[in-house]
């Protein structure tokens, strides 16, 4: 009698549904939250660090249940894990970036509040990245791999970005998030579709 051991780039099979379903969840989170500061851009500080910190926070955990899910390689788990719980620190830090000085009109705070945005997508997204490319196999590999990409674009333009107003910061945010939203959906439908075609 022999036992079938999970290949490289394959998900658990338990997981799978939990997994793509999750994942449109977050996309769907993605693409409300953006439409809603697009909406209502001039809202305090206070509000966007919550919105932002808990995508970033919903973000982080789904990453973390992902790496854990995944026969990948070792380093792939570990860049996806790292990532997670990155995404998770800057959630919370996120949400404290609203405490900023009040002298400089919030400025301080809203730099702060970017930065961790801005590092949260190019963590995701280098983390997708690199795990997409050096797994051939893994479901849905083109699709990540976009991903990936887009969202590490969002991070760097988060990073280097002049952001002056809380107005501003929402704008950009807001449409990067449905774009991000966007794809994810997309993702997940391809995680969906190929993970069943993989041998269990």
């Amino acid at each position: 009698m022999t036992t079938s051991t999970p290949q490289r780039g394959t998900i658990i099979p338990e997981l799978v549904s939990p997994l793509w379903k999750s994942s449109v969840v977050s996309g769907l989170l993605a693409i409300i939250l953006g439409v809603i500061v697009l909406a209502w851009p001039g809202k305090t500080l206070l509000v966007t660090a919550i919105l932002f910190g808990a995508y970033l926070l919903i973000s982080g955990i789904a990453q973390v249940v992902f790496a854990f899910a995944i026969h990948a390689s070792a380093g792939s788990r570990v860049l996806m894990f790292i990532s997670g719980a990155a995404s998770i620190v800057l959630g919370f830090l996120a949400l404290k970036s609203f405490g900023g000085n009040e002298s400089d009109g919030g400025l301080t705070a809203i730099m702060l509040l970017a930065i961790w945005i801005g590092v949260g997508f190019i963590f995701r997204g280098v983390a997708t990245t690199g795990t997409a490319v050096g797994d051939p196999d893994l479901p849905g590999r083109g699709w990540a791999i976009f991903f990936g990409v887009i969202t590490t674009l969002a991070g760097i333009v988060m990073m280097v970005a002049p952001f002056s107003s809380i107005v501003m910061l929402t704008l950009v945010v807001g449409a990067w998030l449905i774009v991000l939203g966007a794809f994810e959906i997309g993702s997940a439908l391809a995680l969906k579709k190929e993970a069943g075609k993989s041998p269990v």
